[in-house]
């Protein structure tokens, strides 16, 4: 174990390898709280905005965050979209990110459920991502079929940027407030539910928003094993088989490792 934990944590550790170590097919739920070992912070705190509550403009920051906002005053939506991949820039994935890509090589079936838009998963390596919320440097015309990838926001002179195919505005490929989850992921993230998993972790969310919580809820009528890594209590914390109240990225280095009988 590493020099870190205490013997509670040690123990609690080799709980969670040894389910590890026993199961092929798993699901990763993650959240803010995984980032958060990357640098960024966490969505209570991108620019104070959410601690604060409201935009500077006076409007809640789940307005001035909303599809119906980007449509009708695009500049002030993003406002709060460049300061939301400020926090991103610079940063890069962690060690709990690439432990997870690298049980998705080892085992049969292993699927990333992510409410994160920062693309680490994949930057990290993981192939099989549900990014449910999208990715912020995906970006597409609202009018056109125009799409582009792009590393940062950097080289923007002014907001809202236009499509240089028609002249319309840009938005990242993320959902704002108001909009429906992509259908092809809700999908996909149901079929891969159906087809069953055999451990499910839970990782850096509060899992308030029912798609998030159902998987885990789900899982224990069914009798799943269920995994939950995070220092605080969330709303599936009551439900979860095993509970590690320890920071993701150091508790998933330590469960891979201890899974392989690593110290």
């Amino acid at each position: 174990m590493p020099a870190q934990g205490t013997e509670r944590e040690a123990a609690l550790i080799l709980q969670a390898a040894d389910l590890l170590r026993r199961s092929r097919h798993i699901l990763f739920i993650t959240g803010a709280g995984l980032s958060a070992d990357s640098g960024l912070p966490t969505y209570r705190g991108i620019g104070g905005l959410y601690e604060q509550e409201a935009a500077e403009e006076g409007l809640p920051i789940e307005e001035a965050l909303s599809g119906h906002m980007l449509q009708a005053r695009p500049e002030i939506s993003w406002k709060y979209l460049l300061q939301m991949e400020q926090a991103c820039r610079g940063a890069a994935c962690n060690r709990g990110h690439e432990v997870i890509a690298l049980i998705e090589k080892e085992r049969e079936r292993v699927w990333v459920l992510t409410q994160n838009i920062d693309g680490f998963h994949q930057a990290a390596g993981s192939q099989q991502v549900i990014d449910i919320h999208g990715d912020i440097h995906d970006l597409q015309c609202t009018r056109c079929d125009f799409r582009k990838r792009v590393p940062d926001f950097e080289d923007w002179v002014s907001l809202p940027p236009a499509c240089p195919a028609c002249g319309a505005v840009l938005r990242p490929r993320v959902v704002l407030f108001g909009e429906r989850l992509p259908e092809d992921k809700v999908d996909t993230l149901q079929a891969e539910l159906s087809r069953g998993f055999d451990l499910i972790f839970t990782i850096g969310t509060t899992s308030v928003l029912p798609y998030i919580a159902w998987p885990v809820l789900t899982a224990k009528r069914l009798g799943i094993p269920t995994v939950e890594i995070n220092p605080g209590t969330s709303a599936v914390s009551g439900a979860v088989d095993l509970r590690l109240p320890l920071g993701a990225a150091w508790a998933l280095d330590a469960v891979w490792k201890a899974s392989h009988g690593k110290n």
